[in-house]
């Protein structure tokens, strides 16, 4: 599969809270983070959402704060007996992406002097 990300993801162990924003429903769902770059998010969820919806989420990052964003679902794919999303921020403030952007760089010094 060609690689279409324009930013480096970087493993995240993190929960996401999700609401999607377009119906009336104020379920939260649960999700697992799988990765996250400054531009998006990949996760797994048991339960379906829907392609092109936009959600609110609630991301909890390593410094144990919480990040308010919206995400747009851009893939799904069925694994074993569960879902695999990626999905796009949405006017995520700067401050944030930054965030992201740092852990980035923490993470790949840790990974270069562990080798």
């Amino acid at each position: 599969m060609e690689e279409r990300r324009k930013s480096r993801r970087t493993d995240l162990q993190s929960k996401l809270l999700v609401r999607r924003l377009d119906s009336g429903r104020q379920e939260e769902i649960g999700v697992d983070v799988k990765n996250v770059s400054k531009t998006g998010i990949g996760f797994y969820c048991d339960e379906i959402l829907d392609m092109g919806a936009v959600y609110e989420a609630y991301l909890t990052i390593w410094t144990k704060e919480v990040i308010h964003a919206f995400i747009e679902i851009v893939r799904i794919e069925k694994v074993v007996d569960t879902y695999e999303f990626g999905g796009l921020f949405i006017g995520m403030p700067e401050i944030d992406l930054q965030r992201i952007d740092v852990y980035n760089v923490v993470s790949d010094a840790e990974n270069y002097n562990d080798n």
